[in-house]
């Protein structure tokens, strides 16, 4: 970059005047970088209505069926044997469950030895069976002690574990090998291992691989692990304790849930209050009064007030005790919402999930926001691909001015550097003639 000395001539800071001149010259950029900005922060604030919205439709989804919106309660008569969890598909009802076994893999354990990093084990093969599959692992100089073992039979990666306990005892290293699965079961052959000053490993069985093992209703059903998922449709059992040989049954008890109904319908509420009060908050914005808040508001308070004619006690939110308050939100009185679902539930869950004939609050809820949100022909789609074409068209006309300024500046500054040459020759040629007069003047005398 070449070094320039403005003013030196005439005194002036022709660095300043360049850049105070360049200011000037780029005010239509500064304007259209403002245009840029005011777009971008337009399309950033679509893109969080449209997030609002998007969770909106999600809590419409999530009680827009009976299943749904009525998620049953399960309740065991004792907790000793399993924990259990319902979703949505599970149906009511009462199920006599008994836990005759708990799933678990096949463990083997080894003998002791005194020191696990030792390399005292004789060399060559160990050859591990599982499933009936036989596989030779070698064991060299490198890695003929225990932890060698271990490693080694872990680096097989044949469906078997390998580890190391210490028993306390005076050879206290010990080799616990444990099955992956319940269908892993599994043996140990060490003759192949010769030399050394340990015995080769002998293992001795302490647990052996069996399924989970269940009765529902007198059914007996099985499974490779502690955790039962469809033994009862839309319950999951997790197995805590076996009765073996034993008697002892567990009444499960699927039940509607009040608690949970009123859950999801305060979140829809409350899903509905973020877009209102987010609409709200861009009122002051010089995009506050598109046309897409408005009418998207407008849309979602006349669906609110939509007499839905199913069976049942109730036709409207207020009946549940739902009101809209001055700002446009929802506000939920929980007695009444209690009241009403102790007096007709079905009749809640009706309301918003509607019939074979009628949809349902919820149902109107989603198909609406169901356009208004789709990726392609929504209303965020659509300001996308318009927005993007605007400011793309404005950082080119930026880029271009860019580059006019660059030359810009050159120019002017190539004519001050000229005007600096300009004034330093005439004050040259001044000095000159200053000269030549004096000396004149003294030639006279």
């Amino acid at each position: 970059m070449a070094v320039t000395f403005g003013g030196l001539a005439t005194g002036m800071d022709t660095g300043a005047i360049v850049e105070a001149l360049m200011k000037i010259e780029r005010q239509p950029i500064d304007r259209l970088e403002k245009d840029k900005s005011y777009f971008q922060n337009r399309l950033s604030a679509f893109t969080d209505f449209n997030s609002k919205l998007t969770d909106l439709k999600a809590k419409a989804d999530a009680i827009d069926t009976a299943q749904e919106l009525n998620t049953p309660k399960a309740t065991a008569s004792s907790d000793v044997y399993f924990s259990s969890t319902a979703s949505s598909s599970a149906s009511m009802g009462n199920y006599q469950i008994h836990v005759e076994t708990l799933a678990q893999v096949q463990k083997d354990v080894s003998d002791g030895v005194a020191d696990s990093g030792a390399n005292d084990f004789g060399t060559g093969t160990l050859t591990l069976t599982v499933g009936g599959t036989p596989t030779d692992i070698t064991i060299d100089s490198s890695n003929n002690s225990l932890s060698g073992i271990v490693d080694a039979i872990n680096a097989a990666d044949l469906g078997v574990t390998a580890t190391i306990i210490n028993d306390g005892t005076a050879s206290p290293y010990r080799m616990v090998l444990s099955g992956d699965t319940v269908n892993d079961t599994f043996s140990l052959d060490t003759s192949g291992l010769s030399g050394g000053t340990y015995a080769n490993p002998t293992m001795s069985n302490v647990q052996s691989a069996q399924q989970a093992h269940i009765q529902v209703d007198s059914i007996d059903i099985y499974s490779d692990t502690n955790t039962f998922s469809e033994a009862i449709q839309g319950v999951t059992l997790d197995l805590l304790t076996a009765d073996t040989g034993g008697t002892s049954t567990t009444t499960l008890t699927l039940s509607s849930d009040p608690d949970s109904t009123t859950t999801k319908i305060k979140d829809f509420v409350n899903a509905y209050n973020s877009v209102i009060n987010f609409i709200a908050t861009q009122k002051d914005a010089d995009w506050g009064h598109d046309s897409t808040f408005t009418s998207t508001k407008r849309q979602m308070q006349s669906l609110l007030t939509e007499t839905i004619n199913v069976s049942g006690s109730y036709s409207s939110l207020s009946d549940l005790g739902i009101a809209t308050q001055r700002d446009g939100t929802l506000l939920v009185n929980s007695t009444d919402l209690s009241d009403a679902l102790t007096t007709d539930f079905d009749g809640v869950i009706s309301l918003f999930t509607g019939d074979t004939t009628v949809d349902g609050i919820s149902q109107l809820f989603s198909n609406y926001l169901d356009g208004v949100t789709d990726s392609y022909d929504g209303f965020l789609a659509t300001k996308k691909e318009s927005t993007s074409s605007t400011v793309k068209r404005i950082s080119n006309q930026i880029d271009n001015l860019e580059a006019r300024m660059v030359s810009r500046q050159k120019t002017l500054e190539m004519q001050f550097s000229a005007m600096e040459d300009l004034v330093s020759s005439l004050n040259s040629q001044s000095s000159f003639l200053s000269q030549q007069m004096m000396n004149m003047s003294s030639f006279g005398r």
